[in-house]
């Protein structure tokens, strides 16, 4: 029975309809409302209930195939750059390096840096003591130290592999890891820069500094006077690792995906340049950053402690890896079904770039639900299979689904908590101002280097 073009698209709008409502007003998790929207969307869009079930199985499994170790082989990663003081080490390093009253910067680019193996929530916890430390020494507002800080964590955080979200989108669009990380890290430039300028804007707009009151925080009159870090910076790296063992487990395996994406673009696959190419593998390069991690910043641990600061990053993976894996199985469905064809012959006709459209469904589902990984994973599942028949660079459109779930972070965002929380802001209105106003100017960016990406690729 030959199955109408308008059944397909109301199996899709009941199924993004009914997992919307799952989500906020259930307490259904996301992981099992994308497998019912996924359901919903197969039988209601005519398919053969046998046949829906067994695409969900086998979209969820293809989808983990490309990813799933990836996954948890960087949260591990990220548990022992956390425990072992690395994220400092970068942090007071890069200080340094940028100079006297450029502090926004280097809490800007260490962020940038800090996020890209470790969740941007525990990034933030992490280095809130610098950003106080610092507010207290320098003088500077900690509303700009914090803003730019967070700003830098949720870029890289949003946008480069092996952080889950985007790393679950690549796989669901089919991208090259490799490509995803730099073109993540490519965008990110921008839009961090325009980040710490409204970061400095904002801190003195909102001058605040830590002191010993009971609330923590108070707002002087007059501005402090500026002082020096340098001393505040080296006391305090020398109690961490250094600098060059801290970047190892970060740089050794961007590189080696690096150099497996270069030398497969070239077609240099055999010999030693064989040998790179298995060792830029994705699965195999991460398992190298995980073991330079393990003996150069884990050294000191005993075994049974490192065994179990790698066990509690993948116990933070679980849910992750199952909300990825039911966003490939929504995907594997809408192409199963033939709504992604149909869909995608209508947009052709559309003068509008399509590679906006996993942006705007990630924009849409970031503000209903709040998690940006979810929304990117929402984007990409609905999206990849009807970008598969028209003219658009999937890499474009995987970072396009990433940047759309940087809008508006609001109550329904835990990190909008955190960094709230930490920098002492209790006021509705600062509360947006601090981190939803940043969040869209960073989502409006993108945009535009999205759009202007698209006018050359």
């Amino acid at each position: 029975m030959e199955v109408s073009g308008t059944q397909m698209v109301l199996g899709l709008v009941l199924a993004v309809i009914v997992l919307i409502f799952l989500v906020l007003r259930t307490k259904i998790h996301a992981f099992l409302a994308l497998i019912i929207a996924a359901s919903i969307a197969g039988i209601v869009g005519g398919m053969n209930p046998a046949k829906v079930a067994d695409t969900i199985s086998s979209g969820f499994g293809s989808t983990l195939a490309s990813i799933g170790i990836v996954i948890g082989l960087g949260v591990m990663i990220g548990r022992i750059l956390e425990v072992s003081g690395a994220a400092e080490t970068l942090a007071y390093s890069l200080i340094k390096f940028v100079g006297k009253k450029k502090e926004e910067w280097a809490m800007a680019i260490a962020g940038y840096i800090v996020s890209i193996p470790i969740f941007v929530d525990s990034a933030f916890v992490i280095l809130s003591p610098l950003v106080k430390a610092l507010s207290r020494k320098t003088g500077k507002s900690v509303i700009a130290l914090g803003v730019a800080l967070a700003v830098g964590l949720v870029i890289t955080h949003s946008l480069v592999p092996p952080t889950p979200g985007p790393l679950g989108v690549a796989g669901i669009f089919e991208v090259d890891i490799g490509l995803m990380i730099g073109l993540g890290l490519l965008f990110g430039i921008p839009i961090m820069i325009v980040g710490v300028l409204y970061a400095k804007w904002l801190g003195n707009r909102i001058y605040q500094i830590p002191d010993d009151s009971e609330e923590g925080f108070s707002r002087p009159d007059a501005k402090a006077a500026y002082q020096e870090f340098l001393d505040l910076a080296d006391q305090k790296a020398s109690e961490l690792p250094s600098l060059g063992r801290s970047l190892l487990p970060i740089l050794v395996p961007i590189i080696l995906i690096f150099l497996n994406t270069t030398l497969s673009a070239m077609e240099l696959t055999s010999g030693l340049f064989g040998v790179l190419v298995f060792l830029g593998k994705p699965i195999i390069a991460v398992s190298i950053g995980l073991l330079v991690a393990i003996y150069s910043l884990g050294r000191h641990m005993s075994r049974s402690e490192a065994l179990d600061r790698m066990e509690e990053g993948i116990q933070t993976a679980g849910i992750i890896l199952l909300v990825t894996g039911a966003g490939g199985a929504l995907g594997a469905v809408l192409r199963e079904s033939g709504a992604g064809d149909f869909i995608a012959g209508k947009i052709a006709d559309l003068p509008l770039p399509a590679v906006l459209i996993p942006f705007f469904i990630a924009t849409l589902v970031r503000l209903v639900q709040g998690s940006g990984t979810v929304a990117m994973v929402t984007a990409a599942s609905i999206s990849a299979p009807i970008l598969a028949n028209l003219e658009v660079n999937m890499a474009l459109a995987a970072q396009a689904a990433a940047m759309g779930s940087m809008i508006f972070s609001y109550f329904n965002d835990s990190l909008f908590w955190v960094v709230n929380r930490l920098l002492g802001i209790k006021d509705v209105k600062e509360q947006m101002m601090v981190w939803s106003v940043p969040t869209t100017i960073c989502w409006a960016v993108g945009l535009v280097c999205l759009l202007i990406a698209n006018m050359f690729v």
